[in-house]
């Protein structure tokens, strides 16, 4: 299994880029969209070569999530305790953007180990936003308490228009995952894995991992949630976490790897397609060619240089072909 990391690469690697050619007075303009979802614009200006403008738009949320000001709740503090005094929020944003941050460059820390560390956390900018309710959340399962005037069942945007859900005790939270799929192949595909990653939880190096569950059907959880969210032609995947899943370092892992669940799981999903295409590619090759050399001088077609199934031409035969 193969974990995504927290940080956009392309980001992290056009920020140290800039970082090491301070002296040179550049300007950036660059549009990119990651998990199919979060869209990203940079710019640098020849004015200003160490002020960063960094744009993010964020999923379109369905109308069971409440964004405040256009971002997830906690999302402003967490910008400020992750950044600290070398980013500032712009509001408003740009247009056609959820946050504009504006990062000086030049007052990163001057310890190298340091400004790496924040670097890796700007270009982690959108697991800061989108994971900020969660973290609130499982912040307050460390304490054993529930976060104040938060419904029983909260709503959290991942994906366009898609949500997964949280439900909150004070000795655990529930996260609940509808999985939803456009393509039927990837619906099947999808439904198979999910029933063997429940299964791998059994295992006996997993026993300290959350417990997970799948169900065809809405977990008793959602019963609170709205009927027109419970649509999921994969099922639903259930962890239930606990205080000792979140405390320390494990917290951020533990937000990152639910945040990302569902890309996690379409990653997999999609690079399991392309093996059982390649295998089937390989088979019919080889049955191609155990046909060739059952046919009567089979043999002797294998030895004759013009006895391929496809020929190579080259540009000058393919258009004389082509006029002929």
């Amino acid at each position: 299994m193969i974990l995504l990391q927290s940080h956009s690469r392309f980001l992290l690697q056009t920020l140290l880029n800039r970082v090491q050619n301070l002296e040179k007075a550049v300007e950036l303009d660059y549009h990119w969209v990651e998990f199919n979802d979060v869209r990203y614009h940079m710019l640098v200006s020849m004015k200003n070569p160490n002020i960063v403008l960094l744009s993010v738009s964020l999923p379109t949320p369905p109308p069971e999530v409440v964004f405040m000001s256009g971002l997830p709740f906690g999302a402003v503090e967490a910008i400020k305790a992750a950044y600290g005094v070398a980013v500032q929020i712009l509001d408003p944003p740009r247009d056609g953007f959820n946050l504009t941050l504006k990062l000086n460059l030049a007052k990163l820390p001057p310890n190298e180990e340091h400004r790496y560390a924040l670097l890796v956390k700007i270009a982690s900018v959108r697991e800061v936003v989108l994971g900020a309710p969660l973290r609130v959340v499982l912040k307050h399962l460390v304490s054993r308490t529930i976060v104040p005037a938060a419904d029983q069942v909260l709503a959290l945007v991942h994906r366009p228009k898609e949500s997964f859900f949280l439900v909150s005790q004070p000795d655990k939270v529930t996260v609940v995952f509808p999985m939803r799929f456009k393509d039927s192949i990837d619906t099947a595909f999808a439904t198979s894995f999910l029933q063997e990653f429940v299964e791998a939880r059994h295992t006996a190096g997993l026993n300290n991992a959350p417990p997970c569950l799948w169900s065809p059907t809405p977990p008793l959880e959602l019963k609170e949630a709205p009927a027109e969210t419970l649509s999921a032609n994969a099922g639903f995947v259930s962890f239930v976490i606990f205080p000792r899943h979140v405390e320390g370092k494990k917290l951020d892992r533990t937000v990152w790897n639910l945040s990302t669940f569902h890309a996690y799981v379409s990653y997999h999903v999609k690079c399991s397609e392309g093996f059982m295409h390649t295998r089937m590619r390989r088979r019919v090759e080889s049955l191609i060619q155990a046909l060739d050399r059952a046919k009567p001088g089979g043999e002797e077609k294998k030895k004759s240089p013009s006895s391929r199934s496809f020929k190579r031409l080259s540009l000058k035969e393919a258009r004389a072909n082509s006029i002929s």
